[in-house]
């Protein structure tokens, strides 16, 4: 307890059982009284920790922790270790463990934590002695937080729980062989300047390394300075205002037509932050072949990885993106600008208006989102799920401040967005925080109700409720002769499901119902649920088939 104070840590996310109940005792003295050093979020499920500390660590820039206990609750935690792994969000994982003298003896409840979570974590360590814990917490923390970020998994032995030893605060500065920061190369920082001076059609590619290094007013600065047309990936979002005039949009599978057109044809390609996911660049063959690639990262391992780089910019971006930019020329890319146009207008008439403005029929997901974005002026915190919901969510939705996009983008994890955004809420509890999520997703983690009841933690939660397992009936009825297998459900009372948690509930049918309840939902103080009857086969567009060139987008599907 005191060295996660010392760690500045506020709020832990957990769930008590027998491995992990020393610390749980000592706990109790440091969320009551003059002792009072957390709050402990009691989840209820140790997944739904992860998850929380997740949210937690995404909106507030700091570290997440969760503590739970060994074996399953342990295990249950390994998702949202591998969610924040392939997304860069640090969070500290505290795990009990058997004690020393019965490990490899298939305890009770005995797992190989270090050895399970070392694939999907930054760093995994067992703590067999009580004199290591301070220096382990701190290291843990260093890990977590520094460099690109990540999970850190710490295994907690009981008999390490129970000794005894003298606290001695620890503070971990490096660790040998790890270089979080490496130097940037001038070099590369010239030969990167003047690439981008001499291109006649740049386009900039803002990945999260904008936000996980505090970089949006570098970035704005850079863009701004040389004229960059700039595309965001889906958890760079809110890395640059969605008004902003050289925003031209969303990148990947279901993004916006115009970047993703413009991708191909480009000049001089800036990758900043992020790490060329096949979502991004469909075809690896085909992507980009015309461009001079320029890609900043702090992360030497993404160099090259998936598209190769003509000028690597390794370092900090906050840094580099700043030393590029006091060698950039003032220049001015109109015509190049003024090209995208055409493909905004196609995407406009053909997917956007009839996807927000309907004129007939059912609710669609599109204009609910855009109607949420609308009554919340940007300000809000997105947390989504996974599917349908998530890609209409972060195209329709508007973002004015950093770090304001929750969502899992590597792993794709149903279930993320319930407990991700009741751990938003603690991360940034002076913003609102609006959940969209899906009936399939929502009940993947439908217990969490019940954490924010207890905590009466103010998500304001859309359901868009299809009665399908959406993205993947789209892509039955696409690829797969519309042979809707096990896709279709069966959904519960959501109603009675709300009375019983005691969370404020409405259900939308009729359109002309629609921004009426919005307004009440973001006026009622707590947690709201908003079930919205959604039609069953909308389906996301634009889309850039799976096999397909990033460019080979469909505005329209007839299935």
């Amino acid at each position: 307890m005191r060295s996660l104070k010392d760690e500045g840590v506020k709020t832990i996310f957990g769930y008590p059982g027998g491995a992990i109940m020393p610390v749980f005792d000592a706990l109790y003295d440091y969320t009551r009284g003059e002792k009072k050093a957390f709050d402990h979020i009691l989840v209820r499920h140790e997944q739904a920790a992860a998850h929380a500390a997740e949210g937690f660590a995404r909106v507030s820039g700091e570290v997440g922790v969760c503590l739970v206990t060994s074996g399953p609750g342990a295990t249950n935690t390994l998702t949202g270790v591998a969610d924040a792994m392939m997304d860069s969000t640090p969070i500290v994982v505290i795990a009990g463990q058997v004690g020393t003298g019965a490990l490899g003896t298939d305890a009770f409840q005995e797992v190989d934590l270090v050895g399970v979570a070392q694939p999907i974590s930054k760093w995994s360590y067992q703590i067999r002695r009580p004199e290591d814990i301070a220096w382990a917490v701190s290291r843990a923390f260093y890990i977590a937080r520094s460099g690109r970020p990540g999970p850190v998994v710490l295994d907690f032995p009981k008999n390490a729980q129970t000794g005894k030893t003298e606290w001695i605060p620890k503070h971990v500065t490096s660790v040998r062989s790890y270089e979080p920061y490496p130097a940037i190369s001038q070099k590369a920082v010239d030969e990167a300047a003047e690439l981008i001076n001499n291109a006649s059609c740049p386009l900039a590619l803002v990945g999260q390394g904008v936000e996980l290094g505090n970089a949006q007013n570098e970035l704005v600065e850079f863009l701004e300075k040389a004229d960059i047309p700039a595309a965001r990936t889906l958890l760079g979002l809110s890395a640059l205002p969605s008004g902003h005039p050289l925003n031209m949009g969303m990148l990947g599978m279901h993004g916006s037509y115009a970047p993703n057109v413009m991708e191909n044809k480009c000049d001089v390609l800036i990758a900043i932050g992020m790490r060329f996911s096949d979502r991004v660049t469909g075809r690896l063959d085909t992507y980009a072949k015309q461009a001079k690639v320029i890609h900043l990262d702090i992360d030497k391992a993404e160099i090259d990885k998936n598209v190769k780089t003509d000028v690597a910019v390794v370092g900090d971006c906050k840094i580099s993106l700043a030393a590029i930019t006091r060698q950039l020329k003032k220049n001015d890319h109109t015509a190049w600008k003024e090209s995208f146009k055409p493909y905004f207008e196609q995407e406009n008439q053909k997917v956007i208006q009839p996807a927000i403005h309907p004129k007939d029929g059912p609710l669609l997901m599109g204009e609910i989102v855009n109607a949420v974005a609308e009554a919340t002026h940007g300000d809000a915190v997105l947390v989504n799920d996974v599917g349908q919901n998530q890609m209409f969510s972060c195209r329709y939705f508007k973002y004015n401040k950093k770090r304001s996009v929750v969502t899992s983008g590597g792993l794709g994890t149903m279930g993320f967005g319930l407990p991700a955004a009741v751990g938003a809420t603690f991360g940034a509890p002076d913003r609102t925080v609006c959940l969209f999520t899906g009936d399939g997703g929502f009940q993947m983690s439908i217990q969490e109700l019940g954490t924010i009841m207890e905590q009466q933690a103010p998500v304001k939660i859309i359901l868009m409720n299809n009665n399908y397992l959406g993205n993947v009936r789209q892509w039955q009825d696409m690829f797969f002769d519309h042979r809707k297998s096990f896709t279709k459900m069966l959904n519960p009372s959501y109603q009675s499901i709300c009375n019983g948690y005691h969370i404020n509930y409405e259900v939308v049918i009729d359109r002309a119902d629609l921004h009426s309840a919005i307004e009440r939902m973001l006026h009622t103080d707590g947690p709201f649920v908003l079930e919205c009857a959604v039609k069953e086969e909308d389906n996301v567009l634009p889309m850039t088939p799976p096999g397909n060139s990033v460019d080979d987008m469909l505005l329209e599907i007839n299935i």
